[in-house]
């Protein structure tokens, strides 16, 4: 079993920057590629970012691209976001989930652990 707990969420006015955690216990994640995804009342959940088991690979959703930052510390078994130029269209409650696979895809039955999510709210 892996249990993963997010942090860092948070108020933000537009344009500002906040930097996600997710923190994995558990079963080693270190061979799994790890994502996040947001989801807004009324939406579904989107895919955000994902990045591979090495953190070699990282893939963005387009409307984060050249803003959102993946990155990952397999030593601590943490994965993060820096959200940066953050838009009122971001705000959403962010959840990371461990895929079951190496690489990252988009889809969310990709990804068999998640954690309980953490709110981001962008005041414009």
């Amino acid at each position: 079993q892996v249990q993963l707990v997010e942090s860092g969420g948070g108020l933000v006015q537009a344009g500002g920057s906040l930097r996600l955690s997710c923190a994995a216990s558990g079963r080693t994640f270190s061979n799994k590629a790890m994502g996040w995804f947001r989801q807004a009342p009324g939406k579904e959940r989107e895919f955000v970012s994902g990045i591979s088991w090495m953190g070699a690979r990282t893939v963005y959703a387009d409307s984060v691209k050249g803003r959102f930052t993946m990155s990952r510390d397999s030593a601590k078994q943490t994965v993060y976001l820096q959200m940066n130029s953050l838009k009122s269209e971001d705000t959403a409650i962010y959840y990371c989930a461990q895929s079951r696979t190496m690489v990252p895809f988009p889809s969310p039955n990709e990804y068999d652990y998640w954690g309980q999510g953490t709110q981001v709210t962008v005041s414009s």
